[in-house]
């Protein structure tokens, strides 16, 4: 039993720990951490509202994962206007989809759920977007041509 769960963790550690997953988890606590950087600023400095600052907070993130997850997690290097488009609007859309599901996990966890906690309720949600993002990115946005 030994033998078959350490070769069972050598063939996982392969597949899923390697150049793309490592640097896409790096550059998402970056991308998360301007998310919430931004956020606090907005919140607690300049006194906006929590949902105009996620979605404030969002726009910054979403720029800033689109540049490192192009250049340095998918290697996409091509700056030809139509290569990039073909690449942004996509990664916009997706990560629209996963902003909506943001402001309204926010909106049911603060409103519904009355968390007043809700910093809290962002890093929670924060990791599940990343999860979401980094599917939609690898099968949707930059996936390779077959």
């Amino acid at each position: 039993m030994e033998v078959g769960m350490g070769q069972l963790w050598k063939g996982l550690k392969k597949k899923f720990v390697n150049y793309e997953s490592v640097s896409y988890f790096i550059f998402g606590v970056l991308t998360t951490l301007v998310d919430w950087i931004s956020y606090r600023v907005m919140t607690r400095l300049w006194g906006i509202d929590y949902k105009t600052a996620t979605a404030g907070s969002w726009a910054a993130a979403v720029l800033f994962a689109f540049v490192t997850n192009k250049l340095f997690v998918f290697k996409s290097r091509s700056l030809k206007p139509k290569k990039v488009w073909s690449e942004f609007a996509p990664f916009v859309a997706c990560r629209v989809a996963t902003g909506l599901f943001t402001l309204a996990a926010m909106v049911v966890m603060v409103d519904g759920m009355g968390i007043r906690q809700d910093f809290i309720c962002k890093v929670v949600v924060s990791g599940i977007s990343l999860v979401l993002n980094y599917i939609l990115s690898k099968w949707v946005v930059f996936r390779k041509a077959s």
